[in-house]
C-alpha cells in the first residue's frame, strides 16, 4: 500500500473529475429562487405519478444507500496503508472519491423531496438507522479485501442506477432518468479506479491478492445497505427491497454472477503468474464459481407480491 501510494495520487487525476467542471445537484433540479420554480415543481410531481411502486422502492433504497456515505468513508480511512495524518495518496483518493459520491445523495434526496410521493420522515429515519447501524462487509482493515469489495460493489451500483434511469425514461420521466444516468456514470468511473488498484496489486503481490479475492467470494459480497430498516422494522427491509429490484430486473442474482465473470476476465485471473500452491487452489475455486452460482441463480424464484413500505405515500 505504501509502495503504491504515489502512483495512486497520479491515478486520482484520471479517475476523479475537477470540482470546477463536475455537475452539482443545484444545476439539475429547480431552485426556489427560479422564477419558473412553481411550474417546474408541478411538472416534477405530475411526471412522478407515472412511476411504478417497485421503481419508487428501488429509488428510495438506492438513495438511502448513497446517503450513508459517512459510514463508507470512515470504513475506507481505516484500511491499512491509508494515513489521514499525512494525507498520502490513498487518503487523497478516499477524500476525492467521497466528495464525488456525496453529490449522489444530494441530487436523489432532493428529487424525492420534490416528487411528492415519498414520506420524507420515514425515508430520513431509514437513512439515520443505516448510518447508526453501520455495516459488516467482512473485509476488516485489509485493503486487498476492501478493493475486491469496492470493485464489485461499484459495478453493482452502476447497474442499479443505470437500469433505474432506463425504467424512469420508459415511464415518462426524462428528468429522473437523467439524474440516475449521471450517478451511474460516476459509479462506473469509480469502479474502474478500484479495479485498477487491484490490477496494480496483482502485479506486485499476486498470491495474497488472489487469496483475498477467494476469501471475499466465499463470504459472498453483500451490499453496503444490508442493515437497512424502516421505523418499527427490525429486519427484512433489505430483503424486501431486493425482491423489488429483482422483479424490475434492476439488480438480480444473475447480475451478481455476471459481475464476478467480468472481474475474472478483466483481471486475467486464468493466466495470472507467480502463484503459490494455495494461490493456484484459490484460482481454481474462483474460475469454477460463476457456473456454480449460475445454476443456483437459475433456480431462484422472486416473490410476486409487493411489500408495502412506509417510505411510499399511498
Amino acid at each position: 500500500m505504501l509502495h503504491l501510494a504515489p502512483s495512486v495520487e497520479k491515478l486520482s487525476v484520471e479517475f476523479l473529475k475537477p470540482v470546477e467542471t463536475n455537475w452539482q445537484a443545484s444545476e439539475l433540479l429547480p431552485l426556489t429562487s427560479d422564477k419558473t420554480f412553481i411550474a417546474d415543481f408541478k411538472t416534477i410531481q405530475e411526471q412522478a405519478q407515472n412511476l411504478s411502486y417497485d421503481l419508487l422502492v428501488v429509488l428510495v433504497a438506492d438513495t438511502i444507500t448513497e446517503e450513508a456515505l459517512p459510514t463508507y468513508e470512515s470504513w475506507l480511512t481505516g484500511m491499512q496503508g491509508v494515513d489521514h495524518t499525512t494525507n498520502n495518496g490513498w487518503m487523497k483518493w478516499v477524500r476525492g472519491w467521497a466528495a464525488e459520491e456525496n453529490r449522489h445523495g444530494d441530487v436523489l434526496n432532493r428529487y424525492l423531496y420534490l416528487c411528492g410521493r415519498i414520506d420524507m420522515r420515514e425515508f430520513e429515519a431509514s437513512t439515520q438507522f443505516l448510518i447508526a447501524d453501520g455495516l459488516n462487509i467482512q473485509t476488516g482493515a485489509d485493503p486487498y479485501r476492501n478493493f475486491i469489495y469496492t470493485s464489485f460493489q461499484e459495478l453493482a451500483t452502476n447497474l442499479s442506477h443505470r437500469r433505474v434511469a432506463t425504467l424512469a425514461k420508459q415511464q415518462g420521466n426524462a428528468l429522473l432518468s437523467k439524474l440516475c444516468g449521471l450517478v451511474a456514470a460516476d459509479e462506473a468511473r469509480h469502479a474502474k479506479a478500484y479495479k485498477t488498484f487491484v490490477e496494480k496489486i496483482l502485479e506486485i503481490d499476486p498470491n495474497e491478492m488472489i487469496l483475498a479475492f477467494e476469501d471475499m467470494m466465499r463470504k459472498k459480497i453483500v451490499m453496503p445497505a444490508h442493515y437497512m430498516r424502516e421505523l418499527g422494522e427490525k429486519m427484512n427491509t433489505y430483503a424486501n427491497f431486493s425482491d423489488a429490484a429483482q422483479r424490475l430486473g434492476v439488480y438480480t442474482s444473475m447480475d451478481y454472477v455476471d459481475i464476478l465473470r467480468s472481474l475474472l476476465e478483466d483481471w486475467n485471473i486464468d493466466s495470472l503468474k507467480g502463484l503459490k500452491e494455495n494461490g493456484e487452489k484459490a484460482r481454481d475455486y474462483l474460475m469454477t464459481l460463476p457456473d456454480r452460482l449460475q445454476r443456483i441463480a437459475d433456480r431462484i424464484k422472486i416473490p410476486e407480491t409487493e411489500h408495502k413500505f412506509n417510505w411510499i405515500l399511498a
